[in-house]
């Protein structure tokens, strides 16, 4: 039975959402019903209050992470959004290959969820450099604000269902089966990525050396415009000259506030000739 959120909830709810996450969760009736209903019954609850009650009083904030989980979490997978691989072969890392005097490239999963992301990031880059590969350091920093799904992404385990838009011979090349028609993902890739918690609220304290690429995709559909410009620009502040951010093809940037140089859908670039 779906339950119905009153008005002081649904208020109440929507109002943390954005001061403290960014989540604008305005026009989310519906959904927040929808997706908490089994959850709160489960749980030992009859309606939105007991359960909204429990969840603030946390003081550990895994009621609340959790809560984000149900409200945000999109199905995710390998090689998603497919035109941005294309695009990291074909522009991305040939630039990056002709610049970088020091042969290493840095890239920023910014909302990494269970590790899809991150892993094909690293593999699409693996198989770019190819056999020169080993003269490339190839890092990446994976963030999220959930545990739960950082717990995911450092075991690495994956249903072959995630796995099927991935090119052919990747799935022998970089992951071994472990059973019940799942597979672990080979320390080759995820001895390459460093999984750390933040919320992309907060400033950005990882600043000892800029990024090369940026992936914040399908988190920002979430966002008021205010939260989403003042994200974006703290992305530009800590990448590179010359470097790439690839938001979610349902995503837009307001190019009349942004530094940016639009490249293609979903596709941003930070100016080369910035000081």
């Amino acid at each position: 039975m779906s339950l119905k959120i009153n008005d002081a909830d649904f208020t109440r709810l929507v109002n943390y959402m954005e001061q403290k996450f960014g989540i604008n969760l305005k026009q989310k009736r519906v959904l927040i019903e929808g997706r908490l209903s089994n959850t709160i019954q489960q749980r030992g609850f009859t309606d939105f209050t007991g359960f909204l009650n429990m969840i603030f009083a946390d003081k550990t904030g895994t009621e609340m992470i959790n809560l984000i989980n149900k409200l945000t979490t999109n199905h995710t997978y390998f090689y998603r959004e497919p035109e941005h691989y294309d695009f990291m072969v074909q522009t991305a890392l040939p630039y990056l290959e002709q610049s970088k005097k020091d042969h290493k490239v840095y890239i920023w999963s910014a909302a990494c969820s269970s590790g899809e992301e991150p892993y094909t990031n690293i593999m699409q880059t693996i198989e770019y450099f190819s056999r020169k590969a080993a003269a490339w350091t190839i890092e990446e920093l994976a963030t999220d604000i959930s545990d739960r799904v950082m717990d995911l992404a450092r075991k690495g385990i994956y249903h072959q269902d995630t796995m099927k838009n991935l090119p052919a011979g990747w799935d022998k090349k970089y992951f071994k089966s472990v059973g019940n028609e799942c597979f672990q993902i080979q320390p080759t890739v995820t001895s390459k990525v460093k999984i750390q918690k933040f919320n992309l609220m907060d400033p950005i304290p990882f600043k000892a050396r800029p990024f090369d690429i940026i992936f914040c995709r399908n988190v920002m559909i979430y966002f008021e415009k205010e939260t989403k410009e003042a994200l974006v620009k703290r992305f530009y502040d800590v990448l590179a000259p010359g470097g790439f951010l690839f938001i979610g093809h349902a995503e837009t940037i307001d190019r009349t506030n942004s530094k940016y140089q639009y490249v293609k859908p979903a596709v941003y670039r930070k100016p080369l000739d910035v000081k």
